[in-house]
C-alpha cells in the first residue's frame, strides 16, 4: 500500500502536522468507516466518513463521523441551498479521483466546498481517508478544518 497519494501530498503541502493509519480494508462491509474503526481499534465518533453530495445541482464534500448520518435539509442549508442529495458513487469517483471506499476530503480532483460536522471540535483527534482504501489519516481537528478550508455546521440527524 502506497502511503503517498494525492491526500496526503496536499496535507503535506499545508505544514500541518498529520500521521498515517493503515488497516485492513473490507470490501464487503456495509459502513466502511465503521469497519476501519473496528479494524484499527478505536471509537466510530472519531473516524469521520467522506460523503460527496450535490446541493442545488453543485458538489459538496461532507465530512461527519462514521457513526452517523447527514441530514440533507441541514446540509442544503449548511451552504445557502434548498435541496441536496447524496451524488451517485460513479460521479463522486469521477470527480474526486478516488475508489469509493478510498475517497478523502483532500487532495480532490476538483476543489469544492466542504463542510464538517460542527462537533468535531470537540474532540481531540480525529480520522479521516487518506485517499486509498486501508488508509487513514490522523489529525487535530482544527487542523483538519484549515487544511480543507472547510465550514463547520451541524449538519447530522
Amino acid at each position: 500500500m502506497s502511503k503517498t497519494t494525492p491526500a496526503t501530498i496536499a496535507i503535506a503541502k499545508t505544514g500541518l502536522p498529520f500521521a498515517l493509519a493503515n488497516y485492513d480494508y473490507d470490501p464487503d462491509a456495509d459502513r466502511v468507516g465503521l469497519q476501519a474503526a473496528e479494524a484499527m481499534g478505536v471509537e466510530p465518533g472519531i473516524v469521520f466518513k467522506t460523503l460527496m453530495a450535490e446541493v442545488d445541482g453543485k458538489p459538496v464534500c461532507v465530512v461527519v463521523p462514521s457513526d452517523e448520518e447527514v441530514n440533507m435539509k441541514k446540509l442544503a442549508a449548511a451552504v445557502g441551498g434548498k435541496h441536496a442529495a447524496m451524488m451517485k458513487p460513479v460521479d463522486a469517483e469521477r470527480l474526486t479521483g478516488y475508489k469509493v471506499g478510498g475517497i478523502s476530503p483532500f487532495g480532490q480532483k476538483r476543489k469544492v466546498p466542504t463542510v464538517i460536522e460542527e462537533t468535531v471540535v470537540l474532540l481531540d483527534e480525529i480520522f479521516m481517508n487518506g485517499g486509498q482504501r486501508g488508509l487513514q489519516v490522523r489529525m487535530k481537528p482544527d487542523d483538519a478544518i484549515a487544511a480543507l478550508e472547510a465550514k463547520p455546521a451541524d449538519v447530522i440527524r
